[in-house]
Parts: structure tokens; sequence; C-alpha cells
């Protein structure tokens, strides 16, 4: 319950976000400028998001904290540096103007975003790994009050600067993200303190505990990194498809809503790769009562996603709560009845990948994400070129044929470690 309180709560981030962007001045072409630097962040990002899962795994002790944090701060490192060449302007107007063909207006929001997001990647690998630590050794609650800290610094500072600043919205959302996720990395390492100095005073080490290396690490994670960065490489990809469809503009700028809305239902599956993880084997029928629970999660997740969907609900929420012009609710509809069974999606594959990382067999969730991100390709470059359907329908249809891709590739796999964790 803490980590689908975490999930749940960072999930109403993007919705709260879009809806204070969506009440200030030019909300279509921030709304757009915050879902492109939105992606950018999280293709820049994606080495370091799987690091919350190596964390609960390997750290075990004093040697493999300091061997798994040593190659944590590396990664850290290397990814900003990259964020802050990507915000060199000329590399940064060269992918987001003449590849992804981004109007100058828009571009020009979309960068006063990235540099504001400069401390995004860091923190975020920063915090991840120590919230594993807090994980591994059952203190899940201080994750979620470490969320609480999270969203509670980005809400002061969205509202301070809508109602005190003149900033562009772009740029009020960039700043309460940069600020939010700073905050929540000092308070993990502050709550984490405890665990990390215990860790740091046992210099006995148990015979039975493996020697952490860095070589081990490697192969162990980059299969994970991989398939991070090959997941979210995506999203830019996407945005030069939605370039090149029927309304871009308004297919940008409604993207982030639904996709944001989506993310609620589908948190609470996210949230369960690290349940699988530290749970799988520790006690007798863990693996069938993790498998019980997900299918009730998958089921419960989807059927509420369909009652807003199909009913006036999804026009209270995208026009009332979001603070999508009428024009642009209409707009979200199709594309959000589209997305319904992407939250069952989410608790299947973050349960296959469960099972998978547990048995330090990470290689196959790197082919299935790929298998997804070719499935995400190919649709949208087959519905927009051929059919010119409007960027948000093909992007979202594309979105749920790529997931039932890696989940169809990763079965084999997930079946035959499940059969040894029955055993």
């Amino acid at each position: 319950m803490p980590l689908a309180a975490t999930w749940l709560m960072m999930s109403v981030e993007g919705p709260f976000l879009a809806a204070i962007i969506a009440r200030m001045i030019e909300p279509k072409f921030n709304l757009a400028a915050y879902g492109v630097a939105f992606s950018f962040a999280l293709m820049i990002e994606a080495p370091v998001i799987m690091i919350m899962s190596a964390s609960t795994a390997l750290v075990k002790n004093r040697q493999s904290f300091i061997k798994l944090r040593n190659f944590i701060y590396a990664l850290n490192t290397v990814v900003t540096l990259f964020m802050l060449a990507f915000i060199i302007p000329g590399i940064f107007h060269f992918f987001a103007i003449s590849i992804i063909e981004l109007p100058q207006h828009v571009a020009d929001l979309t960068y006063k975003a990235m540099i504001i997001l400069l401390p995004w990647p860091g923190a975020i690998g920063y915090r991840r790994f120590y919230q594993g630590i807090l994980i591994r050794n059952n203190l899940t609650r201080r994750v979620a009050y470490g969320t609480v800290i999270r969203l509670s610094s980005m809400s002061i500072t969205a509202f301070g600067l809508y109602f005190f600043s003149n900033l562009d919205g772009v740029m009020v959302g960039a700043s309460a993200l940069s600020l939010g996720v700073s905050c929540e990395a000092v308070a993990s390492r502050i709550m984490a303190w405890g665990i990390v100095k215990k860790l740091k005073n046992d210099t006995v080490l148990n015979l039975k505990d493996e020697i952490l290396t860095y070589k081990g690490i490697y192969s162990f994670y980059y299969p994970l990194a991989l398939t991070s960065i090959i997941s979210l490489t995506v999203q830019p990809l996407v945005t030069f498809f939605i370039g090149q469809s029927p309304f871009p503009i308004e297919s940008l700028a409604v993207l982030p809503v639904i996709t944001s809305f989506v993310f609620i239902f589908r948190s609470l599956g996210l949230s369960f790769q690290e349940v699988g993880i530290a749970l799988l084997g520790k006690y007798e029928g863990s693996y069938q009562a993790l498998k019980n629970f997900a299918a009730f999660l998958g089921i419960i997740t989807v059927v509420a996603l369909g009652l807003i969907a199909f009913t006036p609900l999804s026009d209270f929420w995208f026009n009332t709560v979001s603070g999508l012009s009428l024009e642009l609710t209409q707009f979200a509809k199709l594309p959000l009845i589209i997305m319904i069974l992407m939250p069952g999606f989410s608790v299947l594959i973050n349960f296959q990948r469960s099972v998978l990382v547990e048995s330090r067999y990470t290689k196959p969730i790197t082919w299935a994400t790929i298998t997804e991100v070719i499935g995400i390709l190919l649709v949208l470059f087959i519905s927009i070129k051929y059919f010119n359907a409007v960027g948000a329908v093909a992007a979202t249809l594309a979105f749920m044929i790529g997931r039932f891709g890696a989940i169809t590739y990763l079965m084999p796999s997930f079946r035959k470690m499940s059969y040894k964790k029955m055993r």
C-alpha cells in the first residue's frame, strides 16, 4: 500500500501541473511545450530509472552498498552532463526544430523548460537509489513520506509562481517539477540515514553473500538501463510523428493530459515491480499470492478507467479539472477510450519484470522493450502516413499495440521463471 500510494501520488503531479498551465496564458502552446520538454527530460533520465529495482535487489551489505553507490553516482554524473550538453542552443534547436519540426514559439518555450529541468535526472537517480534501500528493509512508508514532501514542495512552488509571477506556464510546471524531485531526493537520503549507517558499520561479510563487482553490476543493470533508454527514447519520436499528422498542436496539447490521467491508473501497476522483487521467494506461496493480487489489481484498474472514459465523467475531468477548452475536451475523448486496457497491461508487464529481475534474468526485458518500440513506431508510421490519422489517436493506439507486443514477447521467459518459483 505505501508503494502504491507513492506512485498514485506521483501520478497526480502531471494532471495537476497540466491544469495549472491550462489556466495560464497561451495554454495550447504551453501545454504542447510542457509535453515535449517532459518527454525530452524522461529520455535523458532513462538510464537511471531502474536504479530503484537494482538497489532493492542488490544492496545487502556494506560491500554491495558502496559498490552500487559508486556506480550510481557515476551514472548520475553522466546523465547530468548529457542534459547539460542537450541544452546547448545549437544542439537543442537541431532536435526540436530541424528534426521534430516544432513551431518556433513552441520550441522556444520548450527550451526554457529544459534549462529549468537540468537538476531533474540526477535528483531522480539519487532518490531512487535510497528508496530501493528503504524498500529492501521494509520501510516502504518512508518512500511514501518522501513523495508527500515532493508533492507538497511542488504544489507550493506551482501555486506561488501561478499567483505571484509572470512566468510562462511551461516554466511554472518545470520549476515545480525540479524543486519537488530535488526535495524528495534530500528527504530520501535523510530517511535512509539509519539503514545506511548500519550498512557502513557492518564490516563482517557473510560467507553466503556474493561479492558484488562493478562487472556484476554492469551485467545486471545494463539490460534494465537499456530497457528504459529504448522505451523513453520513443517519446521524442512520437512527437516527431505527431508533428506530421493532422491537428499537430492540438494533439501535442492533449496528449500529456491524457497520458498523465491514464498514469493515475497505471501507477498501481508500476508499484508492483518492486513489490514482486522484494517479496518473491521471501515467504512460502509468495508467487501465487502475488499472481492472484496482480490479476485482481489489473481488473479493478481497467474497470475504473473504463467507467470514466465511457461516461460524462471524462468531460468533467478534461474540461472542469484539467481546464481544457471544450474543443480540446472533445479531441481527448477517443484517445482516452483507446487506452482503457493500459492499466491492466501495466500490472501484467511489471509482474513479469519482477519475476525476471528477482531471478537475475534481465536480458528478455530489453528485447521486449525493443519489440514494444518497434510496434509503436510501425503503428505511428502506418496510421499517419497511409490513413492520415490524427496524431493523438495514432499515438495512443501505437502505445497499446506496442505494449501488447512486449507482454507477448516476455511470456515464454516469464512462464519459465514462474515454474521455478512454484517448485
